[in-house]
């Protein structure tokens, strides 16, 4: 992978001839676990402006009805968030030059929050080609990371890392968003309708580029734009290709509203509506709807209650398309279960395009086979399945591996099918299991001939994420029409039954038992390889729970990585198993989108105790007592064991039970007059003893105190962290 500094630009055809669809990468660390940053693309034409408002895709504009971007959302990494997104250059319109990347905050944050700022591209194989790093962020609250354009018959990229101070806003107006100004409501927190524009549409100001002019060998590269600068200033000539640089002049002290878009500004912060679950910033205006339509078709869910059953009693079932009883082997169920995925994908267009965008397939017609027959030497091979894309006369293939009810992958058969996809031209080959996978660990390994010209891409795909998917759209961002719903909900109700065995990650593996029994008679020792393979099956199953929460809530559930900047995750991994032997403690933490709280997990394996624990802010300048009684009587339907600590600088504050504390609330009070600056809120929960899912099991056990804590103490917590948000 080529490493380009800030300004500078490469041609992505002479980094690869395989560059026609790309993923674009854009990643970040923060050390609090709460930073966060929303994507967006903008499509430019020559004269550096969008064609419309529907050339602006973000969260509630996810995707191009072309295919040409699509919006991946976030995947976790090691050092923090990655938000992926999917660019079919051959499908861009002509008259687009340019592909602008960029993010923006939300919450008062700002960019300087946040650590590892980077912006990578890839190929549609998933080969790294270029990575750009960004060191210079501070106060700006919407950055332009890079950008992609033509020249002539190629594409090139661009490292442009501009900032905005003005945000989102600011940042689309330079490309021709038109934006509106909106009054400030008396009372910003009220959940009423919102209020009207109260101006018009704003005329663009001219704007001035500050920076170096880029490479000679490129004389007519575009320029980009820069933030608000003087007013009326000279346009820089589209010949000169500048090294854009971080604006230190905000725009004028105005509030506009970008339509369905977020802005953080001086004065009235207006935002979009914003996603599920995702509160608007503090003192945010929530503007009218935006002109042009944001979908092209109505979406459809499933109803949130189900119709009335006209069945006589509970005992009848109700029939299935998938049904799955009669299976009774391992072959019986990997054959079924991947007939029953490949066919849905097929028939629904916007789930196998979301499986399948993220491996470098473009948006197509879709037709999927099982079974087939690919010679191999003297034996043909029958890999489980075959996905074909076509789009303009182009094909994309790949190849699938399925595994069922636990069972690994095989590494020999996995590197038969990579020799024969090199072979016949094939660009994927995706394994599919219960495993989850990890970055840093491969899954299988494989050897690929370097010699070989052309590249297969190796992916991994867990039943949970396929899982999870499916619960997005069925439930929360909808389908194209009834009978997509129908079958999702099929596919689904087919995963989650007991004998299909596609219920993902479900064994901590053969090194469980004797690392507990190590820990309990102290007889583990430091540097056990055996601890560090329970590290890695902690790591997944805290990811399958992120997966499982997020598709229950419609909200993105991400683990939180604390850790160096440039630390690899094989170190990180070590360090947990150097813990692991020395306190017999699993530790991890997780946060659900919209909310500012980070759910901490430990499992104590001396004690065989599970706890799940947020901090909560004591909103700023209140007094002590009427914030613990506040909390208090948000807790009204909590559990009664859960354990109240208050949080004292430098001391051990007060602490109970909430069964204790709810008609003594002054308890959590501290007797000599130290300031609360939050609370710590706890529920302690057994183990279970298995390394399995049972009912008994190690995993179900995690399941379930997560499930519990969130649904009984986290779901309350909303108006006590907005009222600390705003006083914050």
């Amino acid at each position: 992978m080529r490493e380009i500094s800030k300004g500078a630009n490469v041609s992505l055809t002479a980094l690869s001839e395989d560059a026609g669809s790309v993923v674009v990468s854009l990643g970040w660390s923060s050390a609090s676990g709460a930073g966060d940053a929303d994507v967006s693309v903008l499509l430019v034409g020559e004269d550096g402006k969008v064609r419309s408002e529907n050339d602006f895709y973000f969260y509630n504009n996810p995707a191009a009805p072309d295919g040409s971007v699509q919006l991946l959302g976030k995947t976790p990494t090691d050092s923090g968030d990655e938000d992926r997104i999917g660019v079919d250059l051959t499908a861009v319109p002509e008259e687009v030059a340019r592909i602008v990347v960029a993010a923006s905050q939300y919450g008062g944050t700002r960019f300087g929050d946040l650590d590892g700022l980077r912006m990578t591209v890839a190929d549609r194989s998933g080969e790294p080609l270029v990575g750009f790093s960004i060191d210079d962020a501070s106060v700006e609250t919407a950055f332009i990371f890079g950008e992609l354009y033509r020249r002539g018959e190629e594409w090139k990229f661009r490292a442009v890392g501009q900032g905005y101070e003005t945000g989102l806003a600011g940042l689309a107006t330079d490309f021709g968003i038109a934006v509106e100004e909106s009054e400030e409501p008396e009372q910003p927190e009220a959940a009423a309708e919102p209020p009207e524009p109260g101006g018009s549409v704003a005329p663009q100001a001219a704007q001035t580029t500050t920076g170096t002019p880029g490479p000679a060998g490129d004389p007519a590269a575009p320029a980009a734009p820069a933030t608000a600068g003087t007013a009326g200033g000279p346009a820089v000539p589209e010949t000169a290709e500048p090294q854009a640089t971080t604006s230190g002049t905000p725009s004028p002290a105005r509030s506009p509203a970008v339509p369905q878009a977020a802005q953080t500004a001086a004065g009235t912060a207006v935002s979009p509506a914003p996603p599920v679950g995702r509160p608007p910033a503090p003192g945010a205006v929530v503007p009218a709807q935006a002109r042009g339509p944001r979908t092209t078709r109505k979406k459809v869910t499933l109803p949130k209650a189900p119709g009335k059953s006209l069945a006589e009693n509970e005992s009848w079932r109700p029939a299935r398309l998938f049904p799955v009883p009669s299976l009774k082997s391992d072959k019986e169920r990997e054959v079924r279960a991947t007939s029953v995925l490949l066919s849905v994908m097929a028939q629904v267009p916007e789930f196998g395009r979301r499986l399948t965008a993220a491996f470098g397939a473009p948006a197509g017609r879709m037709q999927t086979f099982t079974e087939v027959s690919l010679p191999h030497g003297d034996t043909p091979r029958r890999p489980d399945g075959v996905i074909r894309v076509e789009r303009a006369g182009k094909l994309w293939t790949a190849l699938v591996e399925t595994k069922t009810n636990g069972n690994p992958l095989r590494p020999e058969q996995v590197q038969q099918y990579m020799d024969i996809a090199a072979r016949r031209g094939y660009e994927s080959v995706i394994t599919l299991s219960n495993d989850v996978a990890l970055e840093g660990t491969a899954m299988v390994d494989v050897k690929v001939d370097g010699r070989r010209k052309h590249k297969v891409g190796l992916w991994h795909l867990s039943w949970a994420e396929v899982a999870h998917q499916a619960q997005l759209l069925i439930r929360h961002e909808g389908v194209g029409n009834a009978a997509h719903a129908w079958l999702l909900q099929e596919l689904l109700a087919y995963l989650q039954h007991e004998q299909s065995g596609c219920h993902g990650f479900q064994n901590m593996g053969p090194a469980w038992v004797p690392v507990r029994n190590g820990i309990e008679d102290e007889t583990l020792c430091l540097g056990d390889p055996r601890a560090t393979e329970v590290v890695e099956s902690w790591e997944r199953l805290i990811r399958q729970v992120c997966l499982r929460l997020g598709g229950e809530l419609g909200q993105k559930a991400l683990p939180v990585q604390r850790v160096r900047r440039g630390s690899d995750p094989l170190s990180r991994r070590a360090a947990a198993a150097e813990r692991l032997c020395l306190d017999g403690r699993l530790s991890a933490e997780l946060r659900i989108e919209g909310t500012s709280s980070v759910i901490a997990v430990t499992a104590d394996l001396r004690t065989a105790k599970i706890r799940t624990s947020v901090d909560v802010p004591a909103p700023e300048g209140s007094y002590p007592l009427v914030t613990v009684r506040r909390l208090v009587r948000l807790l009204a339907e909590a559990p009664a064991d859960l354990h109240v600590e208050s949080l004292v600088e430098g001391e051990n504050g007060p602490r109970g039970t909430l069964e204790r504390l709810r008609p003594e609330p002054g308890d959590l009070v501290p007797r000599n007059g130290a300031a609360v600056t939050g609370f710590r809120l706890t529920l302690i929960k057994g183990m279970g003893n298995s390394r399995g899912n049972t009912e008994s099991g190690f995993i179900r056990s995690v399941d379930d105190a997560v499930d519990r804590f969130r649904q009984g103490v986290v779901a309350h917590l909303g108006p006590l962290e907005a009222r600390a948000g705003r006083r914050g």
